[in-house]
C-alpha cells in the first residue's frame, strides 16, 4: 500500500459529494474526489426502456437483504453521480413548517435544530446551481422565497395544460414542477435538452439532465487540484490511536489497496453505503462503528411512501415531456382529516414496453399496454413516513442488511383514494380505468436519515455542521443528515445542506 496526502477527500460524487466538490474546487485546496463506479456509458441503452427499467441495465449488482434475511436487489446504481444519473429532477425546498415539529396520523416528524431561514440562501444557490425551472406564487404550500427562479418554468403540453385547467376548475391549484433540466424553451435551437419521452427515471444520452455528474462533478474536474479516481471502492476508514480523527482512507482501485490520507474526509456515499462504510470501519476505539457511540449509526432510515397512480381515459395523451405539473392541495391534510397526506406529481410518460413488462405496474390482460400508454395520464405520489430506531442500515458479514418497516401509510394510502377520486371527477367516462401500485423497498431513490444531525451526541451522529461528534475530520453530506423525512424529493435540501457545510469546511480548510 501507498501512501498520498490532500487536503480533502470526498467519498461519492452524488447530490452530496459532487456539489461538494464543485463549491470547494476553486479554493486551490487539494481535493481528492472517490468514486467506486465508472462514467454511465453514452449509449443507445440510455433510453431503451426496457434495458432501463424492466433489465435493470444500470443497477449496482449487489445483493442486500431485508429484514427477514430475504434477498434484496437495489435500485440504485454506482456511477459518477449517483443517482441523479436517473433521478426525474424534480427540485422542491422543504417546507418552513418540515423544520418543526409536525404531527402525522402515524406518529411524530421531529423538530430540526436548524430552521428554513438557515437553508433559505443555500436553497437559493442550489436552484441556480442545477438550473431549476419554476414559477414561484402558484403551489399554497411553497415557503417564502427571496428571488424568483433563475429559469423559466417548463410549459405544458396540450393534454397537460388540460388536465391543469381541469384540476383548476375543481378548486385545486396545480403548479409548474420545480424541474431541474438543460432546456432552453425560448431558443430551442440551443437547447441541450429536447424535451424527449425518456427522461424520468433515465440516464440522459445528451448530458441535458442537470444532474451531479454535469453539474458539479465536471466543471470541478477542469481544476487542476481536483484529482477524481473512478472504479475507487471504500473499504474502510482508519482511525488514530485515540480514535478522534481519520488518518487514512484504504480503497480498492482497479484491483489495488491504497491508503489516501486527507486532513478532512467526507462520507457522501447515500444513507444507506455511508451508514454501512462507518459500521464497517469499527476498531478497538469504536467497536460498534465509527462515530456511533450513540447507537444511532444505521437508524432512523427513511425513504418515503411512494407510488404510481395510472388513470386509462378515453382521450389520447401524446404528451412526450409529461413531468411538468404537481398538485400539493392535500399535502397538510384536508377539513376531516388535519394530518399531512402527501404531494402529486405527473411521473414521465409510460410506454407500451413499461406496461408490458409491467412497470410501473401491472395493468388487466384486456387492455393492450400499446391502448394503456397511448391513453393514460400517469401520476408520482409520495408521502412522508417517520424516522423509525428500528428501520435501520445494519451489516450481515459483507452484505448490507436493510430492515424496514412501512409507517405513516394511512395518510398516503388515504391520498392514493383521494387523487382517483380527483381524477374521476375531471373524466366522467364510465370505461376509465384506474390503477396503483406502491414502490417496493427495493427502490431507494430518497434514502435519508441514517446519520442524523442534532446537538445531543447521545441521540445523533452529526452535529450541526454534519461533522461527526466524535471523529474531529469526519463529515457526512448527504441524506443520512436528515432528522425527518420531508414530504417531497430530498434533493435539493441535500444540495443546499452540502453548499452551508461547504462554506463552513472553506473556513475550516483557511
Amino acid at each position: 500500500m501507498t501512501d498520498r496526502h490532500y487536503d480533502i477527500i470526498i467519498i461519492g460524487t452524488g447530490a452530496g459529494g459532487g456539489t461538494l466538490a464543485h463549491h470547494l474546487a476553486p479554493s486551490g485546496k487539494n481535493i481528492l474526489i472517490l468514486e467506486r463506479g465508472t462514467f454511465l456509458p453514452r449509449e443507445k441503452d440510455n433510453w431503451n426502456p426496457v434495458a432501463v427499467t424492466a433489465k435493470d441495465r444500470y443497477f449496482n449488482a449487489e445483493t442486500w437483504i431485508d429484514k427477514d434475511g430475504k434477498d434484496l436487489k437495489p435500485a440504485a446504481g454506482y456511477w459518477v453521480g449517483g443517482n441523479t444519473k436517473f433521478y426525474g429532477g424534480t427540485l422542491f425546498r422543504a417546507r418552513e413548517r418540515e423544520f418543526d415539529e409536525i404531527v402525522h396520523k402515524g406518529g411524530i416528524s421531529p423538530e430540526w435544530c436548524l430552521k428554513y431561514a438557515d437553508f433559505e440562501p443555500y436553497y437559493t444557490q442550489a436552484e441556480k446551481l442545477y438550473n431549476v425551472h419554476g414559477k414561484r406564487g402558484l403551489d399554497p404550500t411553497e415557503p417564502w422565497t427571496t428571488e424568483e427562479y433563475a429559469y423559466p418554468a417548463i410549459s405544458h403540453e396540450p393534454r397537460i395544460q388540460a388536465v391543469s385547467d381541469d384540476l383548476s376548475a375543481q378548486g385545486l391549484h396545480p403548479f409548474y414542477l420545480p424541474m431541474s433540466i438543460k432546456l432552453n424553451e425560448a431558443q430551442r435551437f440551443l437547447s441541450e435538452c429536447i424535451r424527449c419521452e425518456t427522461c424520468d427515471g433515465h440516464p440522459c444520452q445528451l448530458h441535458a439532465k442537470a444532474d451531479a455528474e454535469v453539474m458539479t462533478v465536471r466543471p470541478a474536474m477542469q481544476h487542476s487540484n481536483v484529482t477524481l479516481l473512478t472504479s475507487a471502492t471504500v473499504l474502510r476508514l482508519h482511525t488514530s490511536d485515540s480514535g478522534r480523527e481519520i488518518t487514512a482512507v484504504e480503497t480498492e482501485v482497479d484491483g489495488e489497496v491504497t491508503l489516501f490520507r486527507g486532513d478532512i474526509v467526507v462520507v457522501a456515499g447515500g444513507a444507506i453505503n455511508s451508514a454501512a462504510l462507518l459500521l464497517k470501519s469499527s476498531n478497538d476505539k469504536h467497536p460498534n462503528g465509527l462515530a456511533n457511540s450513540s447507537g444511532q449509526v444505521g437508524r432512523n432510515f427513511m425513504k418515503h411512501n411512494c407510488g404510481v397512480v395510472i388513470g386509462v381515459m378515453a382521450k389520447e395523451n401524446l404528451t412526450v415531456f409529461a413531468k411538468t405539473l404537481g398538485v400539493n392541495d392535500f399535502y397538510w391534510g384536508e377539513p376531516d382529516f388535519p394530518y399531512p397526506m402527501g404531494q402529486v406529481q405527473l411521473s414521465g410518460k409510460v410506454n407500451k414496453e413499461m406496461l408490458a413488462n409491467e412497470v410501473p405496474l401491472k395493468i388487466d390482460a384486456d387492455i393492450s399496454p400499446e391502448y394503456a400508454a397511448r391513453h393514460s395520464v400517469d401520476w408520482w405520489l409520495m408521502g412522508e413516513d417517520l424516522p423509525d430506531p428500528n428501520n435501520r442500515v445494519r451489516l450481515k458479514g459483507d452484505r448490507i442488511s436493510l430492515e424496514y418497516t412501512d409507517n405513516n401509510t394511512e395518510s398516503f394510502d388515504r391520498l392514493v383514494h383521494r387523487w382517483i377520486g380527483i381524477l374521476k371527477s375531471i373524466d366522467t367516462d364510465p370505461n376509465s380505468r384506474y390503477y396503483s401500485s406502491n414502490f417496493p423497498l427495493r427502490w431507494v431513490a430518497h434514502q435519508c436519515g441514517t446519520c442524523r444531525f442534532g446537538t445531543d451526541p447521545n441521540t445523533s451522529v452529526l452535529d450541526l455542521n454534519c461533522r461527526t461528534h466524535e471523529i474531529d475530520n469526519l463529515y457526512v453530506v448527504d441524506g443520512s443528515f436528515f432528522p425527518s423525512n420531508i414530504g417531497s424529493n430530498p434533493t435539493l435540501t441535500i444540495v443546499a445542506n452540502t453548499l452551508r457545510v461547504g462554506d463552513i469546511l472553506l473556513e475550516r480548510l483557511g
